[in-house]
């Protein structure tokens, strides 16, 4: 893998993302672009590699905005529809690219995609329609053009849900606990990305408390916080509470390793 990796949050928003349709609180209604989240995920652009972790619901408006041209491999967390409902947008990848999109997930994703899509996985085909190349994955190692992705099995409420470590980047969205054991995968990372969805207790996100203490205990170099809903407040309000090496991430940030 080349040393340097650039990393995108295309989306940082909870499930409804930020602004909720039809909510008048102050961060729905806020004018900070800070505070405007799509659906969680993130793009990692290598020297020669095109990666995005999750086709949410807003998978062709985030392309779009990225400009991201290219796309060797799709990678899934888990199969919720705020993770997976963008799946169909890859058919402007095969017309481009002119090959099948490489796509990675575990077995309950799988299930998932071929339900919901179907039709991109008949025997008979119509005309146009995606172009995929399940990899099934479980929690080992694996490769995308060279590119070394290490998966991190956490748990959201009782779902296991895949985070990934790549290099020094690791990445763990739609969780409320981590065991000691894939937590020895994820120290040393110089840049962590955790959900932190609001202050209230939640069944299968952790809170921003929760994230601050587990930021803390696993002490990385940066931690930036994601999966992130209007209840947790403003952007500008947010990060003025947190400790020097934590932030908001947001989207369009972009990281450079």
């Amino acid at each position: 893998m080349s040393s340097s990796m650039r990393i995108t949050f295309l989306g940082t928003g909870t499930s409804q993302g930020v602004p909720i349709i039809a909510c008048p609180c102050e961060v729905c209604q806020s004018s900070d672009p800070r505070d405007k989240r799509l659906r969680s995920s993130i793009h990692i652009q290598t020297r020669d590699t095109s990666l995005v972790i999750d086709s949410g619901p807003d998978f062709r408006q985030q392309m779009l905005r990225a400009k991201v041209l290219t796309l060797d491999g799709l990678i899934f967390t888990h199969g919720h529809k705020d993770h997976t409902a963008g799946f169909d947008d890859i058919r402007a990848f095969n017309y481009v690219q002119q090959r099948d999109m490489e796509v990675y997930c575990d077995e309950r994703v799988e299930w998932v995609l071929k339900k919901d899509y179907d039709y991109v996985f008949a025997a008979e085909k119509y005309p146009g329609v995606p172009q995929a190349n399940l990899h099934i994955i479980d929690n080992n190692a694996f490769e995308v053009n060279g590119v070394k992705i290490l998966p991190i099995e956490v748990l959201h409420y009782k779902l296991p849900v895949f985070g990934f470590r790549i290099g020094d980047f690791t990445y763990i969205t739609d969780a409320n606990h981590i065991s000691d054991t894939e937590k020895e995968k994820i120290k040393g990372s110089k840049v962590l990305v955790l959900n932190a969805l609001r202050r209230k207790e939640h069944i299968s996100h952790f809170t921003l408390d929760q994230a601050i203490e587990l930021a803390r205990e696993l002490n990385c170099h940066q931690t930036y916080f994601t999966h992130i809903s209007h209840q947790l407040g403003k952007h500008q309000e947010v990060i003025k509470e947190l400790p020097e090496n934590i932030n908001l991430a947001y989207d369009e940030l972009t990281i450079e390793l």
